[in-house]
């Protein structure tokens, strides 16, 4: 009987490119926010939500697996690598399994329901595992300009697909396990669609505080500013993206903000401000952390860079104040998600400016998703050349020595 499963598991695998390729030929299609909610609330139906699930997450993991593929040789070959790979593969097989299953069958319902739990627990040490392919990289091989921007342009698309992903398997088994939130318990799903924004910024706040405490034993205070007629400010949201969003920024803040006033018997407060206007929901965390220079502050957004020594897998307990330097760019996505940004604005000298941008109304909110198509593939052939630009010396011409031809 374990030789026969041994066979047929073999020959799933075997068929796996030919799925890839087939399901690569479509595009992820995008909710809005305003759909994620009106289907959750009003209409939710779980054998409408498996039926599109069971065609869309293929789809969606097709797409940026095929981008797998074109990583570089000597990256795509790391354990790390071939570990998320696998995971991935495993998951796409594990939901085609439903694709000729009856949806009207409550049984199906409730192993598609158990399967997507699996996966999404699968799938929840990814981005460490794979920060630690990106490290047993660089540690092997020289870097080059080209290759780090490709690498670069695929991660943002793969985590971004990643948050996608699991946004939708987020959304069906918290809506058809069978039980509400209890700690939520007006959410639908993982949406809240009157999201507190001043209670995510204390969460967050208070969550990094605590962290920075236990390292250096002190924290700056909070400045909390919300601008609107109304008390609070509150939209349609994912609380827990905006939570991982400020909490990384406060991290960062708080750090820059100790270090650079070591020696300082105070420290200048973190202060935020809050503005909701008729397209854009603002968040701007201000810190007095000394700043970046200029010409550091995209390196913040890369995955190839981090300011702090890289952790180990499985070497902290809680979360390092700093690590991988994967807490802004990821940060950046989640805003990017449902079409918002996060923009760094640096004094060097004096601190960081952060604004996080988010869309005011849920019908804007639409799920930004990568695609695999000719364009995707030409950015992975992008070539090192001459730049159009005067590259400045290092040393100024002297122009003494400078003779005028006759």
């Amino acid at each position: 009987m374990k030789f026969v499963r041994f066979i047929m598991k073999n020959a799933a695998l075997a068929s796996v490119p030919k799925h890839i390729e087939h399901f690569s030929k479509f595009s992820p299609s995008p909710l809005s926010m305003k759909q994620f909610l009106d289907f959750g609330s009003i209409n939710a139906c779980e054998k409408t939500s498996f039926v599109f699930l069971r065609q869309e997450l293929p789809v969606r993991l097709s797409n940026i697996m095929k981008e797998i593929n074109l990583l570089p040789d000597r990256l795509l070959t790391t354990p790390s690598v071939q570990m998320v790979q696998s995971w991935y593969i495993q998951s796409l097989m594990e939901i085609l399994d439903f694709l000729d299953k009856n949806p009207d069958d409550y049984k199906v319902l409730g192993e598609f329901v158990d399967a997507l739990v699996t996966i999404r627990n699968r799938h929840n040490d990814v981005v460490p595992t794979m920060a630690q392919g990106i490290i047993e990289y660089k540690e092997a091989f020289a870097q080059d300009l080209v290759t780090n921007q490709n690498i670069q342009y695929f991660l943002d698309r793969f985590y971004l697909s990643r948050i996608s992903i699991r946004m939708l398997i987020n959304q069906h088994t918290l809506i058809f396990d069978g039980s509400a939130n209890p700690v939520h318990p007006n959410t639908i799903g993982s949406i809240d669609p009157h999201c507190q924004v001043g209670d995510v910024v204390q969460d967050a706040f208070h969550s990094a505080k605590m962290l920075c405490d236990q390292y250096y034993l002190r924290s700056p205070d909070l400045i909390l500013q919300e601008m609107r007629a109304s008390n609070y400010i509150s939209m349609v949201y994912v609380p827990s993206h905006l939570y991982h969003m400020l909490f990384e920024l406060f991290k960062n803040a708080m750090r820059a903000t100790i270090e650079t006033h070591e020696n300082s018997n105070n420290l200048p407060p973190i202060q935020v401000m809050v503005s909701l206007g008729g397209e854009d929901m603002s968040i701007k965390v201000s810190d007095k952390g000394g700043g970046v220079p200029f010409r550091r502050i995209e390196n913040l957004f890369s995955y190839m860079y981090s300011t702090a020594p890289a952790p180990q897998i499985g070497e902290y307990t809680r979360p390092p104040l700093a690590g991988f330097g994967y807490g802004l760019p990821i940060s950046r996505l989640y805003a990017k998600y449902f079409q918002g940004d996060l923009q760094l604005y640096s004094m060097e000298g004096h601190g960081t400016d952060a604004v996080i941008y988010l869309k005011a109304l849920s019908t804007d909110s639409i799920e930004r998703l990568p695609v695999y198509n000719t364009t995707a593939l030409k950015n992975y052939k992008v070539s090192q050349e001459a730049d159009d630009w005067c590259i400045p010396s290092k040393e100024p011409l002297d122009l003494r020595n400078y003779k005028v031809a006759k």
